[in-house]
Order: structure tokens, then C-alpha cells, then sequence
């Protein structure tokens, strides 16, 4: 078996993931941490498999180009793994965040700054912005790892940079 990091950038389509998933599978891959997101009127799927040693990296990419579902214009990239297929303790979800409120530019830049701070890392992000009446809202979801010893200090300051920047902001402890 050989571990392989599948990237991949294309027009969204209702089918994708199942398309995608379902020719790894017929490869033969075992995936390990995976992402699916939509963004904009694309789509980025990346994970990281076990494949049979049979299957090079070029063989992968070729089967998963030939998807109708990845289209023509696709940006696609299948090539060996070279960091550890599996995340250490920085890389687990203690707490999960979500900051709600008006869009401006440097939010991003702001709160993840707080997580520097206190040696939190940022596990999973996902932002969006969300069209309503007043103009737009933008959402924000963080699964973070922060530090046993400064969880309380990490969370209210989160919480005072967002309320600083007119944001609601609301946590809770991971339950995994």
C-alpha cells in the first residue's frame, strides 16, 4: 500500500462525491482524512488515501479525470503523501467555534491571530457569506485544538476580539 494525497478543483455538480469516492473505491483506496467543501460555484474535494501499490499516482488521477461528474477544466493533482497520514494531538478538535455577524475585511486575519496567541491550532474552517435584507452575513465555523492549560483564557479572549469586532460568538467543548 502506498499513501496518496488526492487534490481536486472543479465546477460543483450534484454527484461528485459520490462519483469521486466511488472510483477510489473501485481503485481499490481506503480513505483516511477527507474534505469536500463548496466554494463559490466550485468544489474542492482532498483526501488522503491508501492505495494499492498497483495504482500509481498517474493511474489515479487518469481514472478520476475520466469522471464526467470532474469535467474537462478540473484541476486535479494525485501524488504521494510526504507527511504522516495521520494528525497528532494538534490536529484533534477540542472545541468547535462559531462567530456570526457583518462582513469586513481582516475578520479572518483577527480572530485566527487569538489562536497564536495560545498555541491553539486551527483543525477545520469554513466560512461563508450569507445574503439577507441588511446586506450580508458572514459565518464562520472553527474546529480548534486548544491547550488543556489555557482553554478558558483562549475561549474569552475569541470571544472579546469577535464581540470587538460586533460578531456574536458561541462555543462548545468536542465531544470526540
Amino acid at each position: 500500500m502506498q499513501t496518496l494525497l488526492v487534490s481536486l478543483w472543479c465546477a460543483d455538480k450534484t454527484g461528485l462525491v459520490a462519483a469521486v469516492t466511488g472510483r477510489l473505491f473501485d481503485l481499490g483506496a481506503n480513505l483516511g482524512d477527507t474534505t469536500f467543501a463548496v466554494l463559490g460555484g466550485g468544489a474542492e474535494f482532498t483526501s488522503v488515501c491508501d492505495v494499492p501499490d498497483h495504482a500509481s499516482p498517474k493511474d489515479v488521477e487518469a481514472e478520476l479525470r475520466a469522471l464526467p461528474e470532474v469535467g474537462p477544466k478540473a484541476k486535479l493533482n494525485v501524488e504521494p503523501l510526504d507527511v504522516s497520514p495521520v494528525h497528532g494531538a494538534t490536529g484533534r478538535i477540542t472545541h468547535r467555534i462559531t462567530i456570526s455577524g457583518g462582513d469586513r475585511p481582516g475578520l479572518l486575519a483577527r480572530l485566527s491571530e487569538v489562536f497564536v496567541q495560545f498555541g491553539a491550532n486551527i483543525v477545520r474552517l469554513n466560512s461563508e457569506r450569507i445574503p439577507d435584507a441588511s446586506g450580508g452575513r458572514y459565518v464562520t465555523r472553527i474546529g480548534v485544538a486548544v491547550p488543556e492549560n489555557v482553554t478558558e483564557r483562549c475561549l474569552a479572549t475569541i470571544g472579546n476580539t469577535a464581540g470587538e469586532l460586533g460578531l456574536d460568538c458561541h462555543w462548545r467543548a468536542s465531544s470526540n
